[in-house]
């Protein structure tokens, strides 16, 4: 299981003065001056200091040089993938959470119940009830994790649809404060999936990630191939499952109870299609 609530942000989630802080820095667009920084030569320095803390291993980076820690995070490194085409794969490099999702389209996080109508807001076609009975897979990225996500099928990509909000941490402790999967900046994309019927996925940008790129839209899409990336720090994934599409494999579903989390790479199988 995560232990990912770092000192900092408990201090803005849970103390008097922190929100205090955490509410300028939400209105002041610190996020925007945060990645401006990010971009500039000098923040390359970070880079080595930031990658020995975190465990990082660069070899796969040796001798190539980053313009900046901005450019350093947006990395591309090769990934495999189970290319079985029943097999489910992670999208990305994460900590996977499960919730069912009721008869009534909705479901519940951390003390935070979420209507799938309100996670993909904008939405006029009555998309959410097609997931009554589903399943939600919630992949929360950390500021170490690699920050590209794959395509987890063969199938068709629908249009992005992009949902201005605000850009709370994903860490744990602020999802027990805040709704913050339908509070902050997103972007969902309909997926016709060959092996798992049709899946929404939504990318939520996170304290400091303003930036969501999916490379493109109304697209044949294969599996294994990259689908977007992530701009700077922690952000999450989310994808919804229709009823009776997808069983987990046994281990995840064992450690994944109660909201449990647990630790998933890019390309790896977590389940199959029924």
């Amino acid at each position: 299981m995560s232990d990912n609530n770092d000192s900092s942000v408990a201090f803005l989630y849970t103390t008097t003065f922190g929100r205090c802080v955490l509410w300028f820095l939400l209105h002041c667009n610190y996020s925007g001056i945060a990645a401006f920084l990010f971009r500039t030569r000098l923040s390359s320095l970070f880079i080595k200091s930031f990658a020995k803390k975190h465990g990082i291993d660069l070899t796969p980076w040796q001798g190539q040089k980053f313009k900046s820690f901005a450019d350093f995070f947006i990395r591309k490194k090769e990934v495999s993938f189970d290319a079985e085409p029943s097999h489910l794969i992670s999208p990305c490099d994460s900590w996977l959470s499960v919730y069912p999702i009721e008869e009534d389209s909705s479901f519940a996080i951390k003390g935070s119940r979420y209507k799938v109508a309100d996670l993909i807001a904008g939405d006029e076609t009555n998309l959410a009830a097609q997931f009554n009975g589903g399943v939600c897979l919630i992949f929360r990225l950390c500021p170490t994790d690699y920050h590209r996500y794959l395509y987890i099928d063969d199938g068709f990509q629908g249009k992005n649809h992009f949902i201005p909000g605000m850009l709370h941490s994903v860490q744990p402790i602020c999802a027990e404060k805040y709704p913050i999967y339908t509070l902050n900046r997103r972007m969902w994309t309909p997926l016709e999936t060959a092996h798992f019927g049709k899946v929404i996925q939504t990318e939520i940008g996170a304290l400091v990630v303003g930036g969501i790129n999916n490379y493109y839209e109304d697209v044949q899409m294969k599996k294994g191939d990259e689908m977007g990336r992530f701009e700077f720090a922690g952000s999450t994934i989310t994808m919804l499952f229709q009823k009776d599409k997808i069983t987990l494999l046994p281990d995840i579903v064992g450690a994944t109870k109660d909201g449990a989390e647990y630790k998933v790479h890019a390309g790896q199988q977590i389940g199959s299609g029924i």
